[in-house]
């Protein structure tokens, strides 16, 4: 039964259902064959001061949560439904641990950084851009933009990608049904973010964190608008591709 090697995924609709009709076998089963999926999800949560199979156990229970709350009318399979939800229970469990927080030292970076920018644009009349304010600050640009990104949550999953196409975030997750908490989009959202590279990400906090416009985006990074807007559509394309895997 634990031997994930030979276990046919196929059959995880049917043991889902037998598992949400409290078939304790049909569980055991589905959480045997599919521990794969939570031990590649653990270690991007090492170093936390937590053992690695406690880690593993935690999530388990963000999987059995999945088990219970997945339909197939959601829209995508199964390991890509449960991943956020794996995720999820994981930070739950750091944070109400105290083990995820925002540092004193990012929090001071992120409050400089925003008074610093109001001081640029009363003197220049226009916004600094990303190689200005880090200059201006004493950071790194990436680590100005990962301390903004932790003080300051996104807006929301439904302002477009691209002001042209009208595409949004939102729009790059799987449809799934009004029931399911949006939260899970959004870690599992998140999570596809922090994988983009490092330009990518800065767009994506200018767009969702900062309102900019393209024109703006692209003053801040030194670039052209044609090159953001281009960025833009790659950026949804890959964000799609990852949170439909």
């Amino acid at each position: 039964m634990g031997d994930r090697t030979s276990y046919d995924y196929s059959k995880n609709p049917e043991l889902i259902k037998l598992a949400q009709n409290g078939d304790k076998a049909a569980m055991d089963e589905l959480l045997q064959a599919n521990m794969g999926l939570i031990r590649s999800i653990v270690p991007r949560f090492a170093d936390r001061g937590v053992e690695y199979e406690d880690l593993v156990q935690i999530g388990a229970i963000g999987m059995i949560k999945a088990v219970k709350s997945y339909e197939p009318g959601f829209g995508t399979v199964f390991s890509t439904y449960a991943v956020p939800l794996i995720i999820g229970e994981i930070r739950r469990f750091l944070r109400d641990d105290g083990m995820i927080k925002v540092s004193r030292t990012t929090k001071r970076t992120a409050q400089n950084a925003m008074k610093q920018k109001e001081k640029f644009m009363s003197e220049h009349g226009r916004e600094p851009r990303i190689s200005e304010l880090s200059q201006i600050c004493g950071v790194s640009e990436d680590e100005l933009t990962d301390a903004l990104e932790s003080a300051y949550p996104m807006h929301s999953l439904s302002e477009t990608v691209s002001g042209d196409d009208g595409v949004t975030l939102e729009g790059a997750i799987p449809a799934r049904d009004d029931g399911i908490n949006d939260l899970c989009e959004m870690m599992s959202l998140r999570d596809a973010v922090s994988r983009l590279e490092p330009e990518e990400r800065k767009i994506i906090y200018l767009r969702y964190f900062r309102d900019c416009s393209q024109q703006q985006i692209a003053d801040a990074l030194g670039i052209s608008q044609v090159k953001v807007s281009r960025t833009e559509k790659k950026i949804y394309e890959k964000l799609r591709q990852m949170l439909t895997v």
